[in-house]
């Protein structure tokens, strides 16, 4: 598949509509070695700003443009990045990176600076719920509490009535150990016979598997990103074929060249993960639209796109802002704040937002949007018929 990295961008732009820029901004990984996420959410946000200015803009012809800043997976450079697009006269938002542990801590900071926040691919469940009022975080992209019951759920149709955890020791594996216990807790099955931790960069996941196995596990729960999960898909591929159990992955791992790390041994080992969007299952309608402005970017197949709800979640993401902003009749913050909440329906790629938020709403996506996925030999990743 084509790296984004290598892409050259077009221009999207201030040419083709009239007036000064609004901005947007986005906070990435886009420094972290065999990351794709960060480059996914720019194709998908660039994509978008190019239909929007070729349409005419927003406010009577100012064209939007974008902003990237790279905290490469380390809060405190989130932190940094957050107060200087916070400083940045006619940025109206900030579309968030994959890493929740980085929003997690930046969210005092999105507070003070009063900054319109859309977060396109982390899903810890505080990022939303962060206490604010009024709260400046919105959210695009798939939420722990319904991704780890999605899960489970996917393990006990499959007849794993037995399943073990294995979890990164950050916020994000926390927010789905939570989500893990409340779904047990009124849930009959599966039942959770072990929960093992790791830390970010372990060498091996080895020791760990094997615990969940010998406690009887059918099937593992996997919290990680590409990196770990690569480690463990290796390892895995050593046992013999009967220790091999079926791994049901969160999203972090589409994150990054996971099938690349994997290798051969991806082939050996029955891995899924969850997704919230396909390119395989959009409406013909909202595709054509889609790959007519993204053969601009060298995209001319569905199978190019790596990380693919990142430029999916992002595409959707700058349309609402767009709205936002139309609705709002300004680029003052707190006026596309809280047009973000009193948005009218819009034809997205993902789905039909009728709302995308409201009030007391700030997720855009729910349940019904939940699918899994495996990667084809090929390395695209399509959804599980």
């Amino acid at each position: 598949m084509a790296g984004l990295s290598a892409l050259a961008w077009p221009v999207t732009s201030a040419r083709a509509a009239g007036g000064a820029p609004v901005f947007i901004g986005i906070d990435g990984e886009f420094g972290l070695l065999n990351s794709t996420s960060a480059q996914a959410v720019e194709l998908g946000a660039r994509i978008a700003m190019a239909e929007i200015n070729r349409a005419g803009g927003v406010l009577g012809g100012r064209p939007l443009d974008l902003v990237t800043r790279d905290h490469r997976s380390i809060p405190a450079r989130g932190i940094r990045n957050i107060q200087e697009f916070a400083a940045m006269p006619e940025l109206v938002a900030v579309l968030g990176g994959r890493f929740s542990p980085v929003v997690i801590e930046e969210l005092p900071a999105i507070k003070a600076a009063k900054l319109p926040f859309m977060a396109v691919w982390s899903s810890a469940d505080g990022i939303v719920d962060n206490g604010a009022r009024p709260n400046y975080v919105f959210r695009l992209s798939l939420r722990d509490s319904l991704a780890m019951p999605f899960m489970l759920s996917t393990a006990r149709k499959a007849g794993l009535l037995k399943v073990g955890l294995l979890l990164t020791n950050t916020s994000w594996g926390r927010s789905n150990f939570a989500a893990a216990q409340k779904y047990v807790a009124a849930e009959k099955s599966p039942s959770i016979v072990k929960t093992a931790w790791y830390n970010w960069q372990e060498p091996s996941l080895r020791d760990r598997y094997l615990k969940l196995l010998e406690a009887g596990a059918q099937a593992v729960v996997l919290v990680a990103n590409d990196d770990e999960a690569a480690v463990l898909v290796r390892e895995m591929a050593l046992l013999p074929k009967s220790r091999r159990l079926p791994i049901i992955s969160h999203w972090g791992v589409t994150g990054g060249r996971f099938v690349a790390a994997a290798g051969p041994a991806l082939d050996e080992v029955d891995f899924t993960v969850v997704q919230t969007f396909s390119f395989f299952k959009s409406s013909p309608e909202a595709l054509a639209r889609f790959m007519a402005v993204a053969a601009q970017f060298n995209i001319r197949r569905i199978e190019h796109i790596e990380s693919p709800v990142g430029v999916a979640h992002a595409y959707d993401a700058v349309h609402l802002l767009a709205l936002a902003v139309r609705t709002a009749g300004s680029t003052a913050r707190s006026a596309v704040r809280d047009a973000l909440e009193r948005l009218p329906s819009h034809a997205g790629l993902v789905r039909q937002y009728a709302p995308a938020f409201s009030a007391d709403r700030h997720e855009a996506l729910g349940e019904g949007q939940l699918l899994m996925a495996r990667y084809r030999t090929d390395g695209a990743l399509v959804p599980v018929a």
